[in-house]
């Protein structure tokens, strides 16, 4: 070969490396493996005169092709990353040439000629094969790169997301807990529901009220307390309450949120702020709801101590009527706030229509306003009893016990009832003594014209000796013997004279007073005095007799003769007691 043709031959070579060097910087441009495969493929044909069978490319599922015949896959798998001929029906050479890179095998390059290539030319082959792998290598890693800071940047902003929620969720729990130690503390001051109710508005900036279950304020916090506040009816706050209870979580009702006070199935109270704006966020219901199971709690507590304060009473006062060691008695009162050394006396009472409960309440109020102190209540067969400090009498003014009839009255609605009154003792040890000096000044007072009032036992005179109980067989005769036949033409005849003789007296012997009271006509009552006198034989007149016939026909009265009185003139059919 002369120097002109070796010339040639190495500008040729000098062109194909400057085309190799070219096309691997096209390549190492591309980041997509479909553009680096194609131009691999459109090289090989520049390279001289060969023919492209296929790319083939090795990754985690095995060996693909995009553009080779599929079946020289398994002959590519046995040469494992080697360089290596293949057998090709038709073809003269075909040789598979490995695409090679630093990190190791990407797969084959599968050329075919007419004739088997020269050194030089199977070097160009060989370096496009491995250029392609480096291009290959480089645009995973590219790719892996840019799916790495993608997934750096999406992690970076879910970690700043939840870093935030972190924070959110500390500042919350910090809310939280401050609400949780704000209630807390004001519910162990013992500020009551006031107390509480302070405390909500403190932490919302809303208006807070607190209602019992029927409506009735007990604590308002903020501006606009209302003078007069309103009532709901009754109707349209249960079904307020069952929606609240169904509900589970506070509520908005109208112009405010609510929540209950319930411990377990019962509604004892309502905590509410006032949110006409709708302003109020889920911080403020929060605040409410915790403070509504703080109000639980405290209702509950003050329920707790009136009824064991009630129970501690009225187990005191049946063993004081009773009979009990005075200082045990004075030791138990002094444990409920009530001193048992000074002078004090019992008072009994009976009202209709009027529960036991009613009654002892309405005494219990009576009594704490009129004697200015909390009476020891308790109730005992159809009567209400009180055990009362001795009213001053150096103050001057009169007995009380007329004021406590008309305030009791007045909040039961209803002037149907007496009080009797015992006499005071300086020792707890006489309070049974006082107890049946009580129940026998109430006794006439039921028997006498015009039941309603009050009577001390001080006030009986004569009276003190008709109590019924197991003396009373002296009070019998004495009955028997001054109003025998009246109460016996009475039994037979279902006659009234015994009750027109006691009224007649009650009346002070006045025929228009008494015809009144007994609603019949003066001529019916001439008609049955006369009778009287002509049965008893006694001259109603006379003084003597008129002692004696009053007190008998009181006696009589208080011995329960009225009551059989009632029995025999009821209508038939009618029903005893109405």
């Amino acid at each position: 070969m002369d120097d002109r043709q070796q010339m040639v031959e190495l500008r040729m070579q000098m062109s194909s490396v400057c085309s190799m060097f070219a096309l691997a910087m096209v390549m190492f441009d591309r980041i997509e493996e479909s553009d680096i495969l194609r131009l691999a493929i459109s090289s090989v044909s520049a390279l001289g005169p060969y023919h492209p069978l296929g790319s083939y490319v090795v990754d985690e599922t095995g060996m693909r092709t995009a553009d080779g015949d599929t079946g020289l896959v398994p002959a590519l798998l046995d040469l494992d990353g080697a360089e290596g001929g293949l057998d090709v029906p038709g073809a003269a050479w075909v040789r598979a040439f490995p695409m090679r890179a630093v990190s190791g095998h990407t797969g084959y390059l599968v050329v075919s000629a007419t004739r088997e290539p020269s050194v030089d030319q199977r070097f160009l082959l060989t370096t496009l094969a491995q250029l392609t792998g480096a291009a290959l290598v480089r645009a995973d890693l590219h790719r892996r790169e840019k799916a790495g800071t993608t997934e750096l940047g999406e992690l970076s902003t879910r970690l700043a997301s939840t870093n935030q929620q972190l924070q959110d969720a500390v500042a919350d729990l910090q809310q939280r807990q401050r609400i949780h130690e704000t209630l807390t503390r004001a519910a162990a001051h013992g500020g009551g529901a006031a107390g509480i109710a302070d405390a909500v508005h403190a932490l919302t900036g809303l208006v807070v009220a607190v209602e019992d279950r029927f409506g009735n304020l007990l604590a308002w916090s903020g501006p606009g307390r209302p003078r007069t506040y309103p009532r709901p009816r009754p109707r349209v706050r249960d079904e307020m309450l069952a929606e609240v209870r169904r509900n589970g979580r506070a509520m908005r009702h109208r112009e405010r949120i609510v929540a209950v006070a319930q411990p377990y199935d019962e509604v004892l109270g309502v905590l509410s702020i006032a949110d006409p704006r709708q302003e109020a966020g889920e911080r403020d219901v929060f605040a409410l709801e915790h403070g509504a199971v703080v109000l639980a709690v405290e209702l509950s507590h003050q329920r707790a101590l009136a009824e064991a304060d009630l129970r501690l009473r009225r187990d005191l006062v049946d063993d004081l009527i009773n009979g009990t060691d005075g200082e045990s008695a004075s030791t138990r009162a002094a444990v409920i706030g009530h001193d048992l050394h000074r002078p004090h006396q019992v008072v009994v009472a009976r009202w209709s229509p009027a529960s036991d409960e009613a009654l002892v309440e309405a005494l219990r109020r009576a009594g704490s306003r009129v004697l200015g102190v909390t009476p020891l209540t308790t109730r005992r067969r159809g009567t209400a009893v009180l055990v009362v400090p001795q009213p001053d009498p150096a103050d001057g003014r009169p007995p009380p016990w007329v004021e406590l009839h008309d305030v009791v009255a007045s909040l039961l609605r209803s002037t149907n009832g007496s009080i009797g009154v015992g006499r005071p003792c300086e020792d707890p040890s006489g309070l049974p003594q006082s107890y049946s000096e009580a129940m026998r000044a109430l006794e006439v007072r039921t028997a006498a014209a015009g039941a309603g009032g009050a009577t001390t036992f001080a006030e009986l005179g004569i009276y003190r000796l008709l109590a019924a109980g197991d003396g009373d067989g002296e009070v019998r005769e004495f009955v028997r013997e001054w109003l025998g036949p009246l109460i016996d033409y009475d039994t037979a005849n279902r006659s009234d004279l015994v009750t027109t003789l006691w009224q007649y007296y009650e009346c002070g012997g006045n025929y228009d007073a008494t015809a009144r009271a007994l609603t019949i006509h003066r001529s019916t009552l001439r008609y049955r005095l006369r009778r009287i006198r002509d049965l008893s034989g006694h001259d109603l007149g006379a003084v003597e007799s008129r002692l004696n016939l009053h007190v008998a026909s009181r006696a009589w009265r208080v011995l329960g003769g009225a009551g059989a009185a009632r029995e025999r003139t009821r209508p038939p059919g009618a029903v005893p007691g109405r």
